[in-house]
Order: C-alpha cells, then structure tokens, then sequence
C-alpha cells in the first residue's frame, strides 16, 4: 500500500504540472521556462528519471539500486503522510498561483506577485511541497540512494530559491522586500 502511494503522488505530481501548464497555454502563456536562464537545468530531468525508476522499481518489484538503510513499516506510514501533505500543498499552491505559474524564472512576463493562499504560509509553497514529498519517499523506501536524493534536492530547491529571489527582487523591488519580511522562505 505505501509503495502505491509513492507511485501515485510522483503520476499526481506531474499530471497537475502538466495540466494547469496546457490550462496557461491555453490562455497564452508560455509557462516552461525550464533552463532558459540557467543552463545548468538541463542536469535536472536525468536525476530525475532515476529518481522515478527507484520508486517504481521499489513498487513493481524491478531490479533495484541502492541498499535499504532500515525497514520500518511504522516509518513508512509517516512517509505517507508527508507525501500527501506534499500533494495537497503542491495542488493549494498551484491554486494559489493562478495565471503566474511557471517551471523557471520568467523575467519577461511574470505575472503578478503572488501574496496569498498558500503563498501567505511560505514564499515557496511549490518547493516546499517537493521537500515533503521527497522526504516521504525517502522513508517509505528508505533507501542509501534516496537519502542522498533527498540531501541533493533540498540544496538544489535551496539554490533555486536564491535565484528566484534575486530575480523577484528585480522584477517587484519594495513590494517584494516587504512580503519577504512578513512571509517565511520556507513553512
């Protein structure tokens, strides 16, 4: 039941970006902006194929990677725990996002600055959601290779963040300074 699960939040997952980034085309906006800024994020999809193949190979019984740290059938309950909690924060934020989702930074249209839903809780709802869910794949699969995943994408969401934030600096100035004093980066 919890390797179910970790299959089905990662289909969810991409299923809501791909959906509301049709919805955006749909109206006109382009809302991949994947590695038009930084090129380095072209090193991403990679990653995240394996990523992929060790919780579907952990699900379906494939041939697996990694060595298992520990087994805990307690553990990986709260691993499904965060993994839903990830799911419905990531589903609140792109809510909350409206017509100003992207995947990258988009400096030429970005939309209005987003201060409210899941935005009031946290400047970055979207990548704290992906920590959940990394998190609860980590202990449904406790696996070597999935802990290090999970060390890897916090530093990278931490690094996109920063960038994120420069750029959001440069595009709504005051506005933006000011929601950063009232609104934590994270939860």
């Amino acid at each position: 039941m919890q390797g179910s699960i970790a299959v089905i939040t990662i289909v969810l997952l991409i299923t809501m970006v791909i959906i509301r980034s049709k919805q955006l085309k749909k109206l006109g906006i382009k809302a991949f902006k994947f590695g038009e800024m930084d090129k380095k994020d072209f090193i991403i999809p990679p990653f995240a194929l394996l990523l992929f193949y060790l919780i579907f190979a952990n699900a379906f019984n494939l041939p697996r990677l990694g060595t298992e740290l520990f087994r805990s059938e307690s553990i990986g309950w709260i691993g499904v725990v965060f993994c839903l909690l990830g799911l419905l924060l990531f589903l609140y934020s792109l809510i909350s996002f409206g017509k100003s989702f992207r995947v990258g930074i988009d400096e030429d249209h970005p939309g209005p600055l987003i201060t409210t839903g899941a935005f009031a809780i946290s400047r970055n709802p979207i990548y704290t959601a992906f920590g959940f869910v990394l998190l609860g794949e980590f202990l449904i699969y406790p696996n070597w290779i999935l802990l290090v995943y999970l060390i890897v994408g916090y530093w990278l969401f931490n690094r996109q963040v920063l960038l994120e934030e420069q750029s959001l600096m440069k595009i709504y100035g005051e506005e933006y300074k000011q929601y950063s004093k009232k609104v934590r980066r994270y939860l």
